[in-house]
């Protein structure tokens, strides 16, 4: 059930939130507070939001919960009874290892290896026939809702109580943790240190309920108006000239970007409106000067869940500069493979990790110290425009048509609509506005203006009308157009 549907909007979110803010009240009442009701009523809407999308996934979602908080039990018992083994080196060194490392390995495969199931079977197939020149083939499984991030909660429930960040949770803890329905499909990605705080002390206000509806109208414009329209231009240009073909390509930038942002913010705000605090996902990526830049403003959960989980642990920058460098290629080699299970996306990947190399290398440099800043904004936005081509396509031979296209190699006999077709008033309008609102709007004087004038009595009322105006006309374009899911859904 995405958020930006009418069912959602008009249907599942009213209900639920009168619910749960029913079990607060109720809570309230002395021989009701220790009965966690609002936390059994949001498991319970939450696993019911999950149900909506795939009724049939939800009793092993739920056996797989299961799983997570017996391995992060288990974990946790080691750790306190500090039952662990000694292994002497040959030069007759004594090193000790807790007994839960094993444990946490053994859990942490049997997530990943629920993933490779479901996900990458079919790219296994295609390796070994590559490798052997076999003919295997690869079932098509249709992979669980959300199996990617909820396989990044998994893993961070069993690694922060194994590290010592947290605590391991009772069954309603991290059944909570696991279901928690703003962010299970397609995150922010919440790492259990920061979520176990605020399953039993987490406060619910009117100013954050403010705060999160408001947030939540920002992802509702952003998705519907600027992301869906962009999306539908798209899917129409197919058989294209050459400015059509780079205009698609500049909308393709704009539409992922305002996409994934948009559910971010309302995952956000509706979290928000739940007394949870969830992170920032994105800081205006487009105004980055390196691509080492747009990745620490770009989907920062996820570059925090593998800064966390396989960069330190891997030993980050701490065992030297070459050491530095191979765990980077392995953090990006990674996260192109997660992100899906095809060559375009592991090549994206790895363009990303070798530009954030080379960036490491020439950083100090002093030619590259005393390059204008607008030279390396351009050139980080080339990058990452081309790179976006990439992720667009499920495979290298579309992708490679379109950019010969994009460059005049590859022309049609006959056009069915030139590029002024596409670009007219309206998508002129927009594509604007989402350029000034990805770039300009994150300029420092410019945040700093807008909160001077938020902060004002009338400049708060006219940006909540504005909010507010912003929002039926969202309403109206999901009402009026056919539904666009997230692109992230995919992941």
């Amino acid at each position: 059930m995405p958020f930006t549907t009418q069912i959602f909007t008009f249907g599942f979110f009213p209900v639920s939130m009168i619910l749960y803010y029913l079990a607060v009240l109720l809570e309230k009442i002395p021989l009701l507070k220790k009965c966690r009701l609002t936390d059994l009523a949001l498991i319970g809407i939450s696993c019911g939001f999950y149900m909506w999308a795939c009724m049939d996934d939800i009793v092993g979602f739920a056996a797989y919960i299961v799983l997570v908080y017996l391995l992060g039990l288990a974990i946790q018992k080691i750790r306190q009874t500090n039952f662990s083994i000694i292994a002497v080196d040959g030069e007759n060194n004594q090193k000790k290892f807790s007994m839960a490392l094993p444990v946490v390995f053994l859990g942490v495969a049997a997530i990943v290896g629920l993933l490779i199931h479901f996900k990458y079977t079919g790219l296994l197939a295609d390796l070994w026939n590559l490798l052997a020149k076999d003919t295997l083939s690869g079932k098509s499984i249709i992979a669980p809702l959300g199996i990617s991030f909820i396989t990044f909660s998994a893993i961070s429930y069993l690694a922060d109580i194994y590290m010592g960040k947290a605590a391991a949770g009772n069954l309603i803890d991290c059944a909570l943790y696991m279901t928690f329905f703003p962010k299970v499909v397609s995150g922010p990605i919440v790492l259990w240190r920061d979520f176990s705080t605020q399953t039993r002390d987490r406060e619910i206000n009117l100013t954050h309920i403010s705060d999160g509806v408001s947030r939540i109208m920002i992802g509702f414009a952003k998705k519907l108006i600027l992301a869906d329209t962009f999306g539908a231009c798209i899917a129409k240009a197919t058989v294209v000239d050459v400015p059509t073909a780079w205009l698609v390509a500049l909308l393709y930038m704009l539409q992922i970007y305002y996409d994934f942002s948009g559910y971010s913010d309302i995952a956000i705000g509706l979290s928000g409106m739940l007394g949870f605090s969830v992170k920032e996902n994105f800081n205006f990526p487009y105004l980055s000067c390196s691509i080492t830049e747009f990745w620490r403003r770009w989907h920062i959960s996820l570059g925090t869940w593998f800064r966390e989980y396989v960069y330190f642990p891997l030993g980050g920058s701490r065992r030297g500069a070459k050491r530095a460098i191979i765990n980077v290629a392995i953090v990006f080699f990674l996260t192109g493979v997660w992100h899906g299970a095809g060559w375009t996306y592991m090549l994206w990947g790895m363009i990303n990790g070798v530009c954030n190399i080379i960036e490491k290398l020439i950083a100090k440099k002093t030619w590259y110290e005393k390059t204008p800043k607008f030279l390396k904004w351009a050139a980080t936005m080339v990058v990452t425009f081309f790179c976006w081509e990439l992720f667009r396509f499920a495979d290298f031979s579309a992708c490679l048509e379109w950019l010969k296209t994009m460059f005049g190699l590859v022309t049609f006999p006959s056009i069915p609509y030139n590029w002024q077709y596409y670009l007219d008033a309206r998508m002129i309008t927009l594509v604007a506005v989402a350029i000034l609102g990805a770039t300009v709007f994150g300029l420092p004087k410019v945040q700093s203006a807008y909160k001077w004038l938020t902060q004002r009595t009338w400049g708060y009322l006219i940006h909540q009308i504005l909010l507010v105006a912003l929002f039926v006309i969202a309403i109206l374009f999901m009402i009026n157009s056919t539904y666009s899911p997230f692109i992230y859904f995919q992941y």
